[in-house]
């Protein structure tokens, strides 16, 4: 097939990478502009891009899609089908019907649970025991196409991080056999009854509340991880806990109830595996300890 790829971040690289060792002809790719990164704020480009240039595809970047002009270049490419994965810009319907099988998008939940815009990170922060992928045709509305094909995936204890890059790979493979033979594959009505929004992650929610169970805790650790990490207070200086595992004991919350800093929860408590002082490397609790004794009785805010 002729097929314009629509993408912006990692998750969407294996796709890429699959279609075009597929065969298929990738006419164009679509990214997010460069942006600002870094220390010193240098443009980057986003990994679709640095993808599609190694592979020698052409590459757009526009801002937006809502003009005629993009519009029409877009049309102008005469794609059979646009494969879309976490591009972030909205298209317009003249854009959705422009290629002859319409525009196809590679979600990373199972649909209609976990529309939006952070599914992965909201699956694992709400204990979700099974996630993955849904093929679906898109429309106008958020996530709300006719489902063409899911895979499930176990969430087990894995980060949201682990299950990007699982989760990628199991979206390309899924989107080549649905290309493969699109009439195996009928269209199946999302039940709106049942859907859940997955919004943006906002920073607010990454600062720890010890008096949370410890199990929503250490969810919500897992589900920030890498980024932008779950969060606490020690001795005024803020660090990051990207990896936890439940403990046993009690105490006030937030109070650190022995030497191996486990820390108190509203129930419960938990231990950090994986932590990260402001403008240090990730360590473990034990090198973390090592320079930074932690002492029985401080409460961690």
């Amino acid at each position: 097939m002729r097929i314009i790829f629509m993408g912006t971040p990692e998750f969407a690289v294996p796709a890429l990478r699959a279609l075009q060792e597929a065969g298929h002809e990738i006419a164009c790719v679509y990214t997010q502009p460069p942006r600002a990164a870094g220390r010193g704020k240098q443009l980057r480009a986003t990994p679709v891009q640095v993808a599609a240039e190694s592979l020698g595809v052409p590459v757009r970047c526009p801002v937006s899609l809502k003009g005629e002009e993009a519009k029409a270049e877009f049309a102008a490419l005469n794609a059979d089908v646009a494969v879309v994965a976490a591009y972030g810009l909205i298209l317009p319907q003249a854009v959705l019907d422009a290629p002859r099988h319409g525009c196809l998008n590679i979600h990373a939940s199972l649909l209609p649970r976990w529309r939006g815009a952070a599914p992965i990170h909201r699956a694992v922060m709400a204990g979700d025991e099974v996630t993955g992928v849904t093929i679906m045709q898109m429309e106008a509305g958020l996530d709300t196409g006719p489902m063409l094909h899911k895979i499930v995936v176990p969430v087990g204890r894995k980060t949201t991080g682990e299950l990007f890059g699982e989760l990628g790979a199991v979206g390309a493979a899924a989107m080549l056999e649905v290309l493969a033979d699109l009439g195996a594959f009928p269209p199946e009505a999302q039940d709106d009854t049942a859907a859940i929004y997955a919004p943006k992650i906002d920073k607010a929610e990454a600062k720890i509340d010890w008096a949370k169970p410890a199990e929503v805790i250490e969810q919500q650790v897992r589900g920030l991880a890498p980024f932008p990490g779950a969060w606490f207070v020690l001795e005024g200086e803020r660090v990051k806990l990207l990896l936890a595992e439940l403990a046993d004991g009690s105490g006030a919350p937030g109070e650190v109830i022995d030497n191996d800093l486990t820390i108190a929860c509203g129930a419960g408590a938990m231990r950090p595996v994986r932590l990260q002082r402001a403008g240090k490397p990730a360590m473990d609790r034990s090198d973390f300890l090592r320079g930074n004794p932690v002492l029985t009785g401080i409460v961690i805010q």
